[in-house]
């Protein structure tokens, strides 16, 4: 239509420029129309087209008579189509591409198809979920691919369909009704892909498959059909061959073997029983997948011969050892058998696998790793992820030098060996809960490649000395639970001094290290660090050098119980988290925080004040609770600006402005030319004192929420962000306010409420909520930035009244 748009007199007389655009306007309008379901087009429009050679009219409705569409059209795509059926007086001879995907189409064509379907080359009728049954096709004499996937109605193809001599593809993927395909294929002589795949009801493919002596590829996943046509072995071209779920396919033809050209061969989650001797000579496949086959117990050894074999994959099955020929693969690259929890063993041939480059062996039972493993000269990653058996690892580990990535979560190690230390290569170590693991070795510091060192609540409780020689270490995450790891004098933990030659380390995370005394000096030698965690630990003082770390973004402190006070940070910090850090008595001066989002000093009581807050004019999450020395100072600093952009604020009171809603539910109600701008919701909370140890360490108060209701059915529902679990027994307030981003507030229409509730039953006992209240901000209700000292408070900003009433807070709790 475009082409023909530019062949007209006036058109052509336009600047290149201009054409363009109005070539542009005229395909948002198509667009835009279509998406609406209002495009109407006129066949007379298209009756002087007479070169058009594509049309594309998707999700439009035609009126007029199809024979006015242009005879010389080779492609329509048409998805959307509403007609049940090509009308009658269409017969466009010249078309080669036919595309109705997504369709209400029943019928493609009734007794115009020989005319229709002659010079057709590719019909995608994709997900017309209308379509019960194959057009007739026997008049098709260059028909190359045919796509019915997701027509899920599709119960039946025309036998015709065996007859076309021209076909290449046929995908008829999740047609779950089809429960018949024709009997008779001897003319699907040049067909390469037949794909069948979720053909839920399909019991049976055609007994003289054989004849299809072309077809590279037949996927028949998660079909019902139970057995392979004797004739299978004729196909010597087939290259792939996928039965992924067949349940019902428990035996292979003996005569597999005569696929030579055989490169995937896919199992996975079938019934299959084993797999047929004739399997040897299968001398070019390169891929076996057997994950999932809970009957396949063995693996004959004739997989020796299967000279080409990349990829070998046989997690989840109850495969209780390898074959000693798998270690007469030249070319296998990968070796999968996570999973195979009744593996117990690995052949000594393992080490035979000159090419193998990954290696999983997840959740097996191998109790040890033959020293032979250290012939695997190219394997780049091991994974033995929670294999609970395992206990040591040879020295011959450290003869696997391609090694780039070792992952040993979950495992039972209490040790690495020496040798570790020659795995130049090696990039990513994962000791993640490797709780036995009480020593990592002196060779350590000689792994120069290493960039991600994560052991996360493993026993080690000192570094190696020369643990900063570990010149390319970017991430080191060795955090432990605090609540398995008590923090007692006995076992403090010292900082090694080279800690600080780690030049390249952006995330630190050494949390319940039970570290103490000083932290060293030269800490701002950690150049690059963006992330610290220190949390749990009995150090009484940081390093002034702290703000030096000009990356520095996030620095977490929690429970650091013997900590007195914080030195000045640097400006580049973004979040702070102090809470719990029940010693702390002092803070600088935060005021040159100008990047700060995020303050946490709940239940640091002796906190006097926090000089400069007012001017954190980023600062979007405040938690003070129970910090009842500073609060009427801090409180008296909030400013406009500040509370402005808070989202979430929790300190100590139990009273809120009185123009909230003194109840908990409010009523929307829609204003003429004044949108919905946010929404606060402000409550008071006490916790009692029972509360069990594990719910201090809980990030926030659980169990009370926001919900919204449309004549009374909740529509949106959110649990509210009441940081700091408060460590004595009295009231606290907490102020959360969503933007309209949030769907509490997007969601909003007339005659919605808010309500808060707490859940019932709770999560935990003892959380109760004393008081709440909702206020809903509207357009210009908090958008003004100016002075307004001098205005009436019915005239001021929202965020001006909350810092008035703040700034004149009583000791009491009254204003």
């Amino acid at each position: 239509m475009m082409s023909e748009l530019k062949k007209s007199s006036w058109v052509r007389a336009l600047p290149s420029s201009a054409l363009d655009s109005l070539i542009k306007m005229w395909k948002m309008f198509f667009l835009q129309r279509a998406e609406e379901g209002e495009l109407i087009l006129d066949t007379q429009a298209m009756k002087p087209m007479v070169n058009l050679r594509l049309l594309q009219i998707n999700h439009a409705n035609v009126k007029g008579k199809f024979k006015n569409f242009p005879a010389s059209l080779k492609w329509l795509q048409w998805k959307n189509c509403p007609l049940e059926n090509l009308p009658s007086d269409y017969a466009p001879n010249e078309l080669a591409v036919l595309d109705l995907s997504e369709s209400a189409i029943q019928r493609v064509w009734g007794w115009t198809g020989t005319k229709v379907a002659e010079n057709l080359m590719v019909m995608n009728l994709r997900c017309c979920y209308k379509l019960v049954a194959s057009p007739d096709l026997s008049s098709c004499k260059s028909l190359e691919k045919l796509d019915f996937e997701g027509c899920i109605r599709l119960k039946k193809i025309h036998e015709s369909l065996g007859n076309v001599r021209t076909l290449l593809h046929l995908n008829l993927n999740n047609c779950h009704d089809l429960v018949e395909f024709p009997s008779d294929v001897s003319g699907l002589r040049l067909l390469q892909n037949l794909i069948l795949s979720n053909c839920l009801n399909l019991k049976e493919l055609p007994q003289d498959i054989g004849s299809m002596n072309s077809l590279k590829e037949l996927v028949i996943d998660e079909t019902a059909i139970s057995m392979l046509p004797q004739s299978l072995y004729r196909l010597t071209k087939l290259e792939k061959l996928s039965l992924n779920g067949c349940k019902f396919m428990k035996r292979l033809p003996e005569r597999l073997g005569n696929l030579i050209s055989l490169k995937v061969l896919s199992l996975n989650h079938s019934a299959v029983e084993e797999l047929p001797g004739s399997v040897r000579s299968l001398s070019n496949l390169e891929e076996l997948s057997l994950m999932g086959c809970q009957s396949v117990t063995t693996i004959p050894e004739s997989i020796g011969n299967l000279q080409s074999l990349m990829q070998f994959s046989i997690n989840g099955s109850p495969i209780k050892e390898l074959p000693t020929a798998i270690g007469s693969l030249p070319y296998l690259k990968t070796l999968f058998a996570g999973g195979c929890h009744f593996l117990s063993k690995l052949p000594d041939s393992i080490g035979g696998l000159a090419s193998i480059s990954e290696l999983e062996l997840d959740g097996t039972s191998i109790p040890d790793l033959p020293e032979q493993i250290g012939g695997l000269k190219m394997v780049q990653k091991l994974h033995l992820r929670n294999c609970t058996s395992l206990r040591a690892l040879p020295e011959a580990i450290g003869m696997i030098l391609n090694l780039t990535t070792i992952d040993l979560f979950g495992c039972n190690i209490t040790e690495l060996p020496e040798s570790f230390g020659e795995l130049e290569n090696l990039e990513m170590l994962i000791l993640n809960e490797c709780k036995k693991l009480h020593k990592l070795p002196d060779s350590t510091g000689k792994l120069k490649s290493l960039c991600h060192l994560l052991m996360k609540k493993t026993a080690v409780t000192v570094l190696p000395k020369n643990f900063g020689n570990l010149s390319s270490l970017m991430i080191l995450e060795m955090q432990k639970d605090p609540l398995e790891s008590p923090r007692t004098q006995d076992q403090s933990v010292v900082l090694t001094n080279s800690f600080t030659k780690l030049s390249l380390l952006e995330k630190l995370n050494a949390r319940a290290w039970r570290i103490s005394g000083k932290i060293p000096d030269d800490f701002e030698k950690l150049s690059s660090l963006k992330f610290l965690d220190l949390g749990n630990n009995n150090f009484s003082s940081l390093p002034s050098s702290l703000c030096g770390l000009s990356l520095l973004q996030k620095l977490h402190l929690p429970h650091c119980e013997e900590l007195v006070s914080l030195p000045p940070l640097p400006p580049s910090l973004e979040e702070l988290d102090a809470s719990n850090c029940f010693g702390l008595e002092t803070i600088a001066d935060v005021s040159g925080l100008e990047r700060l989002t995020l303050l946490d000093i709940t239940n640091c009581e002796k906190v006097e004040d926090i000089p400069g807050i007012e001017c954190l004019k980023l600062l979007k999450r405040l938690y003070m609770s129970c910090c009842k020395a500073c609060s009427l100072t801090v409180k008296r600093r909030l400013s406009k600006v500040c509370l402005r952009n808070i989202r979430n604020l929790s300190m100590p009171g139990s009273e809120f402005p009185d123009w909230f809603s003194q109840e908990s539910v409010v009523h929307f109600s829609e204003r003429k030319n004044c949108t919905i701008k946010a929404v606060i919701v402000c409550v008071v909370v006490s916790l009692d004192r029972e509360i069990p140890e594990k719910w201090r360490y809980f990030p926030d108060v659980p169990d009370i929420k926001a919900i919204m209701l449309d004549q009374n059915i909740p529509i949106f529902c959110t649990s509210l962000n009441l940081r700091g679990i408060p460590n004595i027994h009295e009231d606290q307030i907490h102020i959360c306010r969503y933007s309209n981003i949030n769907p509490l507030v997007s969601f909003l229409k007339d005659g919605c409420k808010i309500q808060v509730r707490k859940l019932n039953p709770p999560v935990i006992e003892g959380v109760e909520v004393k008081k709440s209240g909702i206020h809903l901000i509207f357009e210009d209700d908090d958008d003004y930035y100016g002075n307004e000292e001098l205005l009436d408070e019915s005239e001021q900003s929202v965020s001006k009244k909350l810092a008035d009433f703040f700034n004149s807070y009583e000791e009491d709790n009254q204003v």
